[in-house]
């Protein structure tokens, strides 16, 4: 979510109630700040952590190593403000799965004028792509036959809903249709795809693997958490459905998919003036109005007074399995719940390891470690996620770090502290990490692992993401940096790590202590390693901020994608997208000539371009963006090739 994050980041401390200390802090307190530079993108990192440790010229050197080839062979893009996609010269882009897009011959096809029916969206793609993978279908048609799935984060009511539907819930049946259509147009597409034989993809209609998952799909529940458990008994859906505001993802090393609940809290709100939240809701954010969506007023799965326990359905980590239809969604328990922004697996010692960011200022950066080697788990038919040990990171200023367990009986998570047993650990995550003293950090999200290093890279968006005057000092923070942990021998067993920061965002024009060389670009979100270590960038600049230059936006532009080169200290621009829009989700086919990311919310409420043309709204959705076919904007896929058919990056 967007302006609904932002708001609730207004708070320098989010929902974050304790005293642990902040990553930004601890930088400041650093006595070793050269422990924290770390790879050719330091340079960076060494005006952040206020040294001069090396001359203008020795820092251009060290960015870029002598007898070091680069990874980056395109020319840069520029910033832009156009409400069309830019990629560089020798490369082609093509829409594909744009909101709508029936999955079944019987399925309605999408009405220009959004007046399709719940049922309508339950058969098509739904709303807001996000987090994305690729699965082949099979060896020899890998890179030209596969499953295209990802996520549907969130719904704009201005976009979804036609004129004559209105907006607003309301109280009736005409009130729960729209609900339903909502519903419907979260989730999950899966979506069989195929190359053509002039270098486009287009979906198989039909196709047997073809499924929507939705917020009213039923859910099992696996793990030390489970269905039966008295926190998750609600009166109205007894049996857990549904999976919300999935944002990133993650997929195995045994071929399934991680869908991951964000902002849930959103969705839920009342209309009793007296209530008030728990200590646990509180420091997940529920609060009386949600962020909006009162979907409450006509279905009562979201009225916080009358169904409590509903909350704690969401939070988790949903596994699917792409290759079948009939599986049953399984929300993995042992991995906590939190605002999960995604779920990176990796495998050392045999063991499923999987990193996980909680996104919302203040909060914190977790692993997940499997008990036995994944292999064994599968053979013996249980999952390698159902039984492991789940930590939360404690940054040093020294540039060392430490993962504390968040396991009953250790770190003073016992019954003398008010703790019961693991289920209620995992239940109450943010709580627990608190408890044992993890740090703070500005908006944890994406992680990813650099296959040639072994490095974690995770992007922290910003700080309150919301500062009212552009200021220099990295506090609030409101560009964003990436960090880089490494931990020993590269093995992600282990229970310490170094840090640094891998690179600052920003605009040198207001913010001097980004390089004047560097490509400008500021909310880092996305983020993904290709197979040969480039480092694919994705910004989420919210809506509030888009172009506007008291923010010190306007000559970053709109949301766009960059590249960077670890070994050269190289950062390009490879694509902007159209106005109003995050740019998200990003794979490419195994032999990387074929590259898919997403376009999400294009045209969406945007102070800068609402200033110019006009608030959108239901009755009229296109005063900010009309991408990608001059009408209703509509999010989509975006598939990238080089037009010589070589590797996307080259």
């Amino acid at each position: 979510m967007k302006e609904e994050i932002e708001l609730h980041d207004e708070n320098p401390n989010g929902s974050n109630p304790s005293n642990n200390p902040w990553l930004h802090e601890i930088i400041e307190r650093s006595v070793h700040r050269r422990t924290l530079l770390g790879g050719a993108l330091g340079v960076a990192a060494a005006q952040f952590l206020g040294g001069s440790l090396l001359s203008g010229r020795a820092k251009a050197a060290a960015a870029a190593p002598l007898g070091v080839s680069s990874l980056l062979g395109f020319t840069e893009v520029a910033p832009s403000q156009d409400d069309t996609i830019h990629v560089p010269p020798g490369y082609v882009w093509d829409v594909l799965l744009p909101w709508g897009t029936p999955l079944f011959s019987s399925v309605a096809a999408f009405q220009a004028d959004a007046s399709n029916t719940a049922a309508d969206q339950e058969g098509q793609v739904g709303f807001n792509h996000d987090g994305m993978h690729y699965f082949p279908l099979n060896a020899t048609e890998e890179n030209s036959r596969g499953l295209l799935v990802m996520n549907h984060e969130y719904t704009d009511a201005n976009q979804i809903y036609s004129a004559a539907q209105g907006s607003a819930i309301t109280p009736d049946a005409a009130g729960l249709e729209k609900v339903a259509k909502a519903l419907a147009a979260h989730g999950v597409t899966i979506a069989e795809i195929v190359k053509n034989n002039d270098g486009t993809w287009s979906h198989v209609v039909d196709s047997p693997y073809n499924r929507r998952i939705t917020g009213t799909t039923p859910m099992a529940f696996s793990g030390p958490v489970s269905a039966s458990h008295p926190m998750l008994q609600s009166t109205i859906t007894p049996n857990p459905i549904g999976t919300l505001n999935n944002c990133a993802h993650g997929f195995t090393p045994w071929g399934t998919y991680l869908a991951c609940e964000e902002n849930w809290n959103g969705y839920f709100g009342t209309e009793l003036t007296t209530w008030t939240a728990t200590p646990l809701e509180a420091r997940y954010g529920v609060t009386r109005t949600g962020f909006g969506y009162r979907w409450h007023i006509a279905n009562p799965r979201f009225d916080v007074n009358l169904n409590r326990n509903e909350l704690n359905h969401y939070g988790w980590c949903v596994e699917i399995d792409p290759y079948n239809p009939t599986s049953t969604p399984v929300k993995r328990t042992a991995l906590g719940r939190i605002k999960h922004e995604g779920a990176t697996v990796t495998v050392s010692r045999e063991r499923a390891v999987v990193y996980t960011g909680d996104d919302e200022n203040g909060d914190y950066l977790y692993k997940f470690v499997g008990r036995k080697p994944w292999q064994e788990a599968i053979a013996q038919g249980v999952s390698p996620l159902d039984s492991g040990v789940l930590f939360v990171a404690k940054f040093n200023p020294d540039g060392t770090g430490t993962w504390l367990r968040l396991q009953f009986g250790k770190n003073g998570l016992t019954p003398a502290n008010g703790w019961v047993d693991q289920a209620d650990i995992l239940i109450r995550t943010r709580q627990a990490a608190d408890f044992v003293g993890a740090t703070r950090l500005h908006r944890p999200e994406w992680v990813t692992e650099n296959l040639q290093t072994k490095d974690i890279l995770v992007t922290l968006t910003n700080g309150t993401g919301n500062n009212s005057a552009v200021n220099s000092n990295r506090d609030p923070n409101p560009y964003g940096h990436i960090i880089k942990l490494r931990e020993p021998f590269g093995d992600h067993t282990r229970p310490t790590f170094t840090w640094s920061i891998f690179q600052l965002a920003g605009d040198n024009f207001y913010d001097p202590t980004v390089p004047a060389t560097q490509s400008i670009y500021g909310s880092p979100d996305g983020i993904w390693a290709d197979y040969d270590g480039r480092i694919w960038i994705q910004t989420d600049i919210s809506n509030s901020s888009q172009n506007r230059a008291d923010r010190g936006y306007d000559r970053i532009g709109n949301n766009q994608m960059l590249a960077a080169d670890p070994n050269t200290g190289e950062l390009k621009r490879f694509l902007t997208g159209p106005r109003g829009c995050e740019i998200t989700g990003v794979i490419t086919t195994p032999d990387q000539r074929t590259m898919f990311i997403n376009v999400q919310h294009p045209g969406e409420s945007t102070t800068f371009w609402n200033g110019l043309f006009g608030s959108p709204s239901v009755t009229n959705p296109t005063t900010v963006s009309t991408w990608p076919y001059g009408a209703r904007p509509r999010p989509a896929t975006v598939v990238i090739r080089k037009a010589d058919g070589g590797v996307i990056g080259t």
